[in-house]
């Protein structure tokens, strides 16, 4: 199908229209003109698009199109993996619906009262968007009712089932009508998501937006060696020596981000943090300082930042490599939207991170290109073309009269033009050059080839990585049966507080007082600390290495 030149020619109201107008939006994307004119004819759609491309107004503009106003009930519905995305899901189509009277949206999740969540669904709404836990609860408890859903949406569906909510969604799926239009938005279309289509679409409309548009061509993608240690130092560099306001910086656990925050609000670089610990409020606190340039940097996790919707983020920092492919094109597509330019840097420090890049420019079919640290001399230089715009500036406006008499004073004090114009400059830019000496940030013992990579290892050895994860560590887990703890539940948990990607987790053995579970080994102490004393299904939970455990096997759920 052609993409079409505007909003318009998809046949939409002139409410939308007027809203989109408003939003900045001048033409549909591939994947909003491809999905538009399916949905509008009624008909289940399977759309496969990245974050970065549109896809929320895709499904949100026929979704209002199609709501009667005069009945108040929930007539559409979307799930989302997070509240974070579950929040900024609902303010794309409370913007949409500007224009359309008598609209009511409303975002139901965990982490906020839900008594404050029952109080706005008395009062009535047309359109629910919410996390899978949060919607079983309402529905367990009789406050909301599915009768005259028409359309419900699952976005982000492969994340959600990564995080163990299958058979959550497959229990909100069948508390829905039987006539109704069910759409399926996933990055990625694993077997159980395909599964889940046969069971619950009449023959969909599959829209694939081909990878090479996945991938923004906006953003310039870069690697950058550096010692661990000298990472946050080697951010707050690129951010000095680059100017740049807004970053987000993505870790993989939530005491890294801690600490990185720690560490560059050390160096001078205002930093706020988000992650699963966080309350809903702080986390609603922090990204309002975040969009208002209330802070310069937003130190996240993969979960916690499926909701970071910010248009004028200029960098986005790999401080660890994700541990899934798929991660990374989510990451940097937090820059580079709305046609700005945006750039990436991945922070490499071992072997391993070595192997990670060239996956991932294997799955996203793209070139990332090596960048230097940058020097002092970089920083001096940028700051020094910033000092001369500003002087520039001030030359065209008059100088206040005080000023002139306090520099003439300090001439006939015998002080010279440079030596007033050298402390001037020692104050405004001393600061950035505090180091004695150059620092080193590449590793002393690497072995990266002119294109990135070492190529010492072998075909049959890719071909083994690609086939599995690797070694296996198997964990005890002192919940059970007893407990009425799923697999599902286990996966969900370690996903969801470490932020490993839940098909990451290998074999699940469920017994009636404990469990085992397989994760990679390379995580798997990771994987320990963080979960000792989390709640599962209301229970705490002790885990620990089991004896004996190191296995290489395919992962898969024991059920």
């Amino acid at each position: 199908m052609q993409q079409s030149q505007n909003f318009q020619a998809l046949g939409l109201s002139e409410a939308i229209c007027s809203a989109v107008r408003d939003m900045g939006y001048e033409t549909p994307s591939d994947i909003q003109s491809q999905t538009i004119p399916f949905l509008l004819s009624g008909r289940d759609v399977i759309g496969q698009a990245q974050t970065g491309t549109g896809k929320t107004a895709a499904f949100a503009i026929p979704l209002l199109e199609s709501i009667d106003p005069e009945l108040v009930a929930p007539q559409a519905v979307v799930l989302c993996p997070t509240r974070e995305l579950a929040v900024q899901v609902e303010k794309e189509i409370y913007k949409l619906s500007k224009y359309q009277k008598g609209i009511y949206s409303l975002a139901i999740y965990g982490g906020e009262s839900i008594d404050k969540q029952i109080r706005a669904l008395k009062k009535g709404v047309h359109v629910i968007v919410g996390t899978p836990g949060r919607m079983i609860d309402h529905l367990h408890r009789g406050t909301l009712k599915l009768d005259h859903v028409r359309m419900i949406v699952l976005d982000e569906a492969d994340e959600m089932l990564n995080m163990g909510f299958r058979e959550d969604i497959e229990h909100i799926l069948q508390r829905m009508p039987e006539e109704k239009q069910t759409v399926f938005f996933s990055a990625t279309m694993p077997r159980p998501i395909m599964e889940l289509t046969k069971r619950y679409q009449q023959n969909p409309e599959i829209i694939k937006i081909a990878r090479k548009e996945l991938t923004v061509e906006r953003i310039e993608q870069y690697y950058c060696e550096v010692k661990e240690p000298l990472k946050p130092q080697l951010i707050a560099r690129f951010i000095q020596a680059y100017g740049y306001e807004l970053s987000v910086i993505f870790c993989n656990m939530k005491r890294t981000a801690d600490e990185v925050a720690d560490s560059l609000n050390r160096l001078g670089i205002r930093a706020e943090v988000i992650h699963g610990d966080l309350s809903q409020a702080q986390r609603d606190k922090v990204m309002r300082q975040f969009r208002n340039s209330n802070c310069q940097v937003l130190v996240a996790t993969d979960v916690a930042a499926r909701g970071i919707d910010v248009e004028n983020v200029e960098a986005v920092f790999n401080y660890d490599l994700p541990l899934d492919e798929e991660y990374y094109v989510h990451r940097i597509g937090r820059t580079g939207r709305a046609g700005r330019h945006g750039v990436a840097i991945n922070l490499v420090s071992s072997r391993k991170d070595q192997y990670r890049l060239r996956d991932i420019e294997r799955y996203t079919k793209g070139k990332i290109n090596k960048i230097d640290p940058p020097t002092k001399q970089d920083i001096l230089a940028f700051h020094l073309k910033k000092l001369q715009a500003e002087i520039e500036n001030l030359q065209a406006a008059q100088p206040h009269d005080e000023i002139k008499t306090a520099l003439h004073a300090l001439y006939e004090a015998g002080i010279s033009a440079e030596e007033v114009a050298m402390v001037l400059l020692q104050k405004q830019l001393g600061h950035l050059l505090k180091e004695e000496q150059e620092v080193s940030f590449r590793p002393e013992k690497t072995s990266f080839s002119s294109n990135g990579y070492n190529q010492d290892l072998t075909r049959k050895k890719r071909k083994s990585r690609n086939r599995d994860n690797g070694p296996m560590t198997r964990l005890f887990l002192s919940v059970g049966k007893k407990d009425r703890v799923r697999p599902n539940d286990i996966v969900g948990a370690i996903a969801g507080e470490t932020g490993i990607p839940g098909k990451s987790i290998g074999e699940i053995e469920l017994l009636d007082n404990f469990s085992f579970v397989e994760v990679p080994q390379d995580v798997a102490q990771m994987v320990v600390r963080e979960m000792q004393n989390r709640q599962i299904k209301g229970k705490r939970v002790n885990i620990e290495v089991s004896e004996g455990s190191k296995k290489k096997r395919r992962p898969r759920i024991k059920q």
